[in-house]
């Protein structure tokens, strides 16, 4: 008998924590008028939420229920990566229509763009730990000056590199293994691309200063805005449609970039104007020692962090180059519709990154913990999900991008291997932004380390080259590593290191 009593108790905890409103008093058992109205009522409930942490709210994520704050996070930071991997995915779908060289051209050159990834997601790791923190701490002024210092070190590093970017874009081609044909089609591509990586790293670190205050909606906004442009304009600049000109794969690069400037214009605007939790006035632009200091020593480690996993994907590029345009072209379509399923998993990461920040400034370890692990079972579930539609349905979907049947044959074979490790991955993504939220930039670089390089690499050089699998060896790797990541993650955050770490 005390079966019904107990779900209607989890039915109210529920309502509570994630709708905003509890049946307090209801009677136990109800009539099926009052069981519809209530279901009805949660169903209001449910949409008021989603509605509200699309528009944005003020929320305080340091007392407001677990279940309610992650979902206002998180839902604002999935569809800003939707919106990510669309892009990503609409990009090389219209790139493909030219031919398995212009693919190559992107991937490789989306290789040698993970050091402007590395720098950007370095500064923004170390951006959005020091704002959650001052947020949660009530200091709203020191939160502006972490996002001008940000700011400052993003534009620096992007401007060095972007000299060295269109100067010597055709030799870093070479060095990554393209042919004459690539150079010769996609040289270009990648000088724009690497010239104008200041839009990209500027996107990525304001984004992360809304998020680390708070403000998920808002940087949701700006990647929807910057992205639609980029979707827009991506084939009437490859194809030359109506007044545009017909540039082929830079006419990718060139839309690229004039969407990402328009989001980053509109980022700068709304900080100027103060429409989010943050306000940047004249009195809070300048430079301070201290606070320089704090984030350099965050983003470098946090950069260092990011270059390990990135530059693992060199690697398995520069191994996957040796077997010819085809087996690139595969690796290509195959990583980009990965990337389409990781990215939504990055905003609920991020959600949970924003919980521990804020939650640890507030001085509620506790609550920081329990946050993470309720993220990261949501992610699981999503992550899950999109890992049995691409098993199932891999060559299908494939088939959208190439018809050639080699790609297609390493396409589909890559796709299904790695979605394998999804359930695993997506705990381990979320324990990893848990600690970079924290501070504890280093716990996972370390991890990151050993996991990619010491053991990633090596084993995929195996499986590609000694073995039958060739290509596919790759994503086996891939697979197998992310599959240890999580569970060695979980191990050492369960020691809780993490929540006495100083910001």
């Amino acid at each position: 008998m005390r079966e019904i009593p107990d779900r209607q108790e989890s039915t109210r905890e529920l309502d509570a924590q994630l709708f905003g409103f509890g049946p307090a008093g209801r009677a136990e058992v109800l009539p099926a008028v009052d069981v519809l109205g209530a279901r009805g009522s949660r169903i209001q409930g449910f949409l008021k939420t989603l509605r509200d942490a699309i528009r944005g709210s003020s929320l305080d994520y340091t007392t407001a229920p677990i279940g309610r704050a992650i979902f206002m996070l998180a839902v604002p930071m999935m569809l800003e990566m939707v919106m990510e991997s669309i892009f990503a995915v609409a990009d090389v779908f219209w790139v493909a229509r030219l031919g398995a060289d212009a693919v190559a051209t992107v991937g490789l050159t989306e290789s040698m763009l993970t050091l402007i990834y590395t720098v950007a997601m370095g500064v923004s790791i170390g951006a959005m730990a020091l704002v959650a923190r001052r947020v949660g701490e009530r200091d709203m002024n020191g939160a502006a000056r972490a996002a001008v210092h940000a700011i400052v070190l993003g534009v620096f590093i992007s401007l060095i590199i972007g000299i060295v970017g269109v100067r010597y874009a055709s030799d870093l081609l070479a060095l990554m293994g393209a042919s004459p044909a690539v150079i010769a089609q996609g040289s270009t591509f990648t000088r724009i691309m690497l010239g104008g990586n200041i839009t990209v790293v500027l996107l990525f670190v304001i984004n992360a200063v809304f998020r680390g205050a708070g403000d998920a909606a808002i940087a949701m906004r700006v990647l929807w805005f910057g992205n639609a442009i980029n979707i827009v304009l991506g084939p009437m600049f490859i194809f030359g449609l109506g007044p545009f000109p017909e540039l082929g794969v830079t006419g990718a690069a060139v839309a690229t970039n004039i969407g990402r400037g328009a989001a980053v214009a509109y980022q700068l605007l709304t900080l100027a104007r103060g429409r989010g939790r943050i306000s940047l006035t004249r009195s809070q632009i300048g430079l301070d020692l201290g606070t320089m200091l704090n984030l350099l020593r965050l983003s470098g480690s946090a950069a260092f962090q990011v270059l390990i996993g990135m530059a693992s994907y060199v690697g398995l590029v520069r191994i996957v180059a040796t077997f010819g345009s085809a087996a690139l072209a595969g690796y290509t379509i195959a990583i980009r519709l990965i990337i389409f399923a990781l990215l939504p998993s990055w905003g609920i990461s991020n959600a949970a990154a924003t919980m521990v920040g804020q939650n640890l400034g507030a001085r509620k370890p506790e609550r920081a913990e329990r946050a993470v692990w309720q993220s990261a079972f949501y992610n699981m579930l999503f992550l899950g999900s999109v890992g049995v539609v691409f098993v199932l349905l891999a060559p299908q979907i494939v088939a959208l991008f190439s018809g050639d049947p080699t790609v297609h044959r390493y396409g589909v074979g890559g796709l299904r291997i790695v979605s394998a490790g999804f359930l695993f991955y997506a705990y381990g993504m979320v324990l990893t932004q848990s600690f970079n939220g924290a501070g504890d930039t280093w716990t996972p670089t370390v991890i990151n380390l050993f996991v990619f390089w010491l053991f990633e690499l090596p084993f995929a050089y195996v499986l590609a080259t000694r073995t039958s699998l060739g290509p596919l060896g790759v994503f086996t790797s891939l697979a197998v590593s992310y599959s240890a990541l999580a569970v060695v993650s979980a191990i050492v955050f369960r020691r809780g290191r993490w929540k006495q770490k100083a910001v």
